[in-house]
Parts: C-alpha cells; sequence; structure tokens
C-alpha cells in the first residue's frame, strides 16, 4: 500500500548527527544532564504539595525525573497538568501512568535545554502547586 513520498532529509541528517554525537564526550553529556535535572528539582524538592518521585541519589537517576501534584494523582488530573503546562507556561512534559509509582508528570531535559529553561520549569511548578485545585 502506498504511504506517500518519503521524506529522505532526516534519514540523510543521521551520519551528522552520530558525527556531533562523537565529539561530545559521553561523561560531559552525563554531567549536562543530571544538572539540568538537578537544578529544577533543587527548586521544588521539599515543597508543599509537590512530590518528586525519585531520590537524589545519583546512582538511581539520570536526566529523567517525575513529579506529582498532591492530589491530583490520576490520569485526567495529569494530563491536564500537561496540558497547562505547555499552554500557559510553554513546557513540554508528558504525562505517565504506571503500575508501580501510580501517574505522574515526567521531565526530560536534553542537552540543548538552557538553565533557564528547568528554572521556568520549577517556577511554574511552585505557582501550580499554589493554585491547587488546578484551574479548569
Amino acid at each position: 500500500m502506498h504511504q506517500g513520498t518519503v521524506d529522505f532529509a532526516p534519514q540523510l541528517t543521521i551520519p551528522a548527527a552520530l558525527d556531533f554525537q562523537a565529539l561530545i564526550d559521553r561523561q560531559a553529556k552525563i554531567d549536562r544532564l543530571r544538572y539540568l535535572r538537578n537544578r529544577w528539582v533543587s527548586q521544588v524538592r521539599g515543597l508543599e504539595g509537590v512530590d518528586i518521585l525519585l531520590p537524589d541519589d545519583p546512582a538511581l537517576y539520570g536526566a529523567t525525573t517525575s513529579f506529582r501534584l498532591h492530589g491530583q494523582g490520576s490520569p485526567e488530573a495529569n494530563i491536564k497538568l500537561t496540558d497547562i503546562l505547555l499552554n500557559r507556561f510553554g513546557i513540554m512534559t508528558v504525562h505517565r501512568v504506571g503500575l508501580a509509582g501510580g501517574t505522574c508528570i515526567r521531565v526530560t531535559p536534553s542537552l540543548f535545554t538552557m538553565p533557564a529553561e528547568v528554572d521556568r520549569l520549577a517556577a511554574a511548578i511552585r505557582q501550580l502547586a499554589m493554585e491547587r485545585p488546578l484551574p479548569a
């Protein structure tokens, strides 16, 4: 079955992308991603109404860390929260549903994420924690 015209441009960029990744030291990547993760987490950990779902032991996390607001544990509430973070604050996050830990919001910085962007995330989480229940 014909699927349409193949976009070859992304495929042609793969060698350049791999070359670029090879230029960046592996430990430098890890350090950068952990710095970004720790920067936003340190600003909201311990904040009333916010649960950070990973400990601060570097052996137990990479760049990705999840959180949830107290009383906002349903899948619907977390979908609403991701929508608010995107539409109101311009921050993309992902809601997750897990058997062991329940529903949450996953935050995954990238190498190109700026410190000011994770600061904006922390400020948004602080503001939303004070606004509970979430606005319609």
